[in-house]
């Protein structure tokens, strides 16, 4: 896996790969959600103030659920989405890769009061630091996680147009790696390319720009692009 990428496989065998989110776009999609249910209080404080005592306990109660509802009533009708994961391209999805139900959604938001302790999230924090994908303690009782949205791309061809066979008989996982790097390197930067086929010195015999291209080749071999 490159990266915080998730794999999971699903019952019919499809390999997903899943790009976990970590906690400061995590934070930044809270700020924005924040500030905008702050502001929905605040329009609805000004009216509600001119009926007087009345406009008081109607607005407790609008505080309570926007506050504590939000979250969970856009994360399930909107495919895990709220406005401020929406903006930050992040999704909250089950940890099997399937939607997040209503279930999920509740008992994820619910656990906030314990990702809050003792102060500004903290514990979340922790959590989501010392946790392989990100996440805190709430996704980890609910099931789910959180994922930055796959955004459409143009295909790219890889950038070696010739076959070449491996030096070394490779096992099924390293056909299935060497090919996976094919297929996203494409979209890397020169610097990580090169950063991760020195990784396969022992495959390639080379290092740096020469090792990207043999490695995009013995791709194209094992795919059948001869």
């Amino acid at each position: 896996m490159l990266d915080t990428y998730r794999e999971v496989v699903t019952p019919e065998g499809v390999a997903l790969h899943l790009p976990a989110a970590g906690p400061v776009p995590r934070a930044l999609a809270w700020v924005i959600d924040f500030l905008i249910r702050a502001g929905a209080m605040l329009a609805m404080g000004t009216v509600l103030g001119a009926l007087g005592r009345a406009g008081v306990g109607v607005y407790t109660v609008a505080m309570f659920l926007v506050f504590w509802f939000y979250p969970v009533v856009f994360e399930a009708m909107w495919d895990g989405r709220t406005p401020g994961k929406r903006s930050l391209g992040l999704r909250v999805i089950a940890a099997n890769g399937a939607p997040v139900g209503w279930l999920a959604a509740f008992t994820r938001n619910l656990l906030r009061v314990v990702d809050m302790l003792p102060l500004a999230y903290a514990t979340g924090l922790v959590a989501s630091l010392l946790d392989p994908w990100g996440r805190r303690l709430g996704d980890m009782v609910a099931g789910t996680l959180v994922v930055h949205e796959a955004r459409p791309r143009d295909p790219q061809p890889a950038p070696a147009d010739t076959a070449l066979a491996p030096s070394i008989a490779l096992r099924p996982y390293e056909q299935a790696a060497l090919v996976a790097f094919a297929e996203r390197g494409p979209r890397l930067s020169e610097a990580r390319q090169a950063e991760l086929a020195d990784l396969a010195q022992p495959l390639t015999g080379a290092r740096g720009t020469q090792a990207v291209t043999r490695l995009y080749r013995m791709a194209n071999w094992l795919l059948g692009r001869r």
